[in-house]
């Protein structure tokens, strides 16, 4: 199982980025999808999740009504849309993947089992 994150970079204070989460050799449809970040200095926190179907998501109250995620599984990819950025937004940014969640896709990093490589979110002040 393959991931890989991609799409960060600089960007201003209250603007927007999308990441995007791909997968190779394996049926994205199985699985939820996570997003984490982690800040220098800081423990890994997780960001949002998207369910299987891409019908349940979870939001971190910090990003809640700014970040969206959906998925297209025929591209076998997840988005991070990301609005309104915040410099407190900048971190490396993490997709990740849990075979085991049904229909709903669970904010713990505990859940996931697959790991991309990160993107690295820097928003200037």
């Amino acid at each position: 199982v393959q991931l890989q994150a991609s799409g960060g970079g600089l960007v201003q204070t209250g603007g927007s980025l999308r990441l995007s989460c791909a997968a190779s050799k394996f049926n994205l449809d199985y699985y939820a999808i996570g997003w984490f970040r982690q800040a220098p200095g800081k423990e890994r926190e997780v960001v949002s999740c998207i369910s299987k179907r891409g019908d349940n998501t979870y939001y971190a109250d910090s990003v809640k009504g700014r970040f969206t995620a959906s998925r297209d599984n025929a591209e076998k990819t997840v988005y991070l849309e990301m609005n309104n950025l915040k410099p407190e937004d900048t971190a490396v940014y993490f997709c990740a993947a849990d075979p085991t969640a049904g229909e709903y896709c669970y904010d713990s990093d505990y859940s996931y089992s697959f790991w991309g490589q990160g993107t690295l979110v820097t928003v200037s002040s």
